[in-house]
């Protein structure tokens, strides 16, 4: 490291003011600052670095908490496939993961080459160093899509949340929505036939020889498949079904092995990033507690009045709200800020999610929609918790 340090002092004067390279000094910034804690210290009497930990320290170690999600994602990426051909029980685990490792990387880097791309561009027009906030979102946007999701789609969708969902705000830290659930909503509403149906969860083809093409088997009048057109659990809930009833189980809902988004399908890779994230400080547990709250209670009504087929625990097992609890709603940009705040906007999008679930069967799956509704919301709920808190202490005080 030592050496990559020397090498960027080295050139690093081509790249300041009245350098040869000047024009492309965000580029450089971003690169170096990524790599380093910055050095630059306040001047006497002014604002003091607390530590080294900077907003790109932070988004690290949010991409780290997310990589147990995203390594079994892309291990039930390939579970799927094998699992629909009926060759399971001869594939190894190495060849099953590699398999969805190669069918989610594509994914990866259209998100990151379009999200980045914009980000370097919008940087050098506008004269200022390259944001951070990318680094969350380019990984998020391949875990919350379906695995047959089309890549120039996916990077259509990249580009709207980028551009409309960030940058005409201001950028990172300016975003009233979370970008990566503007790309959902994105291709869930300009391209619904990529974002819902029977087809779209599991990979149907063979990836540089691995996998099975199940297209060409389930043509096969003698094949075996029949699972390659399959509905995910809550897709059954919202027909009426209940998921246990066609072969899914518990176990399977809470370790992940069923169709879903990529990095969705596992509560325990998900708890395991979200313990990190609390372990850090980096995520409120004010908020990710208040979700799974509101979701439970609304989930239980449900259940007690008749409304849906599977309890309430289930309900936060499927889909996208374990997910979205975790790692959206506790997005620091776009979340409530004030205390009392964080639990009321965590509550709410747990009621939300599990109303728009219960309330809208063309919609099984409603925590996207329940957190943007609240992210529009989180600065109304501050605003009136710290006018409740002046007025509380003007009363204390004696003034009217």
């Amino acid at each position: 490291m030592s050496a990559l340090r020397q090498y960027l002092n080295k050139i690093k004067p081509k790249f300041e003011k009245d350098g040869k390279l000047h024009a492309f000094h965000s580029v450089f910034d971003g690169f170096e600052t990524f790599l380093y804690v910055p050095n630059k210290t306040a001047r006497a009497g002014g604002v003091n670095i607390h530590d080294a930990i900077d907003s790109k320290r932070i988004m690290s170690v949010v991409v780290l908490a997310l990589m147990p999600a995203l390594l079994f994602g892309m291990y039930n990426v390939g579970y799927q496939n094998y699992l629909a051909a009926g060759t399971l029980a001869t594939a190894g685990f190495f060849e099953i993961f590699f398999y969805g490792f190669l069918a989610v990387l594509p994914k990866i880097l259209v998100s990151y080459i379009v999200g980045l791309g914009i980000e370097f561009a919008w940087a050098q027009w506008k004269g200022e160093e390259i944001q951070e906030g990318f680094l969350v979102s380019g990984i998020l946007i391949p875990m919350i899509v379906p695995v047959n999701c089309p890549l120039w789609v996916l990077a259509i969708a990249v580009a709207f949340a980028v551009i409309i969902g960030k940058e005409i705000f201001g950028g990172t830290g300016m975003n009233i929505f979370n970008p990566a659930l503007i790309c959902r909503a994105f291709l869930f509403f300009a391209y619904p036939t990529v974002m819902s149906g029977d087809k779209v969860w599991v990979s149907s083809e063979k990836i540089l020889g691995m996998g099975n093409d199940l297209n060409t088997m389930a043509a096969n009048a003698s094949s075996t498949v029949d699972a390659y057109t399959q509905a995910t659990p809550l897709a059954e809930v919202a027909q009426g079904v209940n998921p246990v009833d066609t072969g899914t189980s518990l176990c399977d809902m809470i370790c992940g092995f069923i169709p879903g988004s990529i990095g969705e399908t596992s509560v325990i890779a998900i708890a395991l990033g979200g313990l990190l994230l609390l372990i850090t400080g980096i995520a409120s547990w004010k908020t990710m507690l208040s979700v799974f709250v509101g979701g439970a209670l609304t989930a239980a009504l449900f259940e007690g009045i008749g409304n849906t087929p599977i309890t309430w625990y289930e309900h936060l097992v499927l889909g996208g709200f374990a997910f979205g609890a975790v790692f959206m709603a506790t997005d620091p940009v776009t979340s409530a800020r004030t205390e009392t705040g964080k639990w009321i906007y965590g509550l709410l999008i747990g009621v939300m999610a599990i109303v728009i679930r219960v309330m809208n069967p063309g919609y099984p799956e409603g925590m996207m929609l329940a957190i943007l509704l609240m992210n529009m919301f989180a600065p109304t709920i501050d605003h009136f918790v710290v006018e409740r808190n002046i007025s509380k202490r003007m009363k204390r005080g004696g003034t009217k």
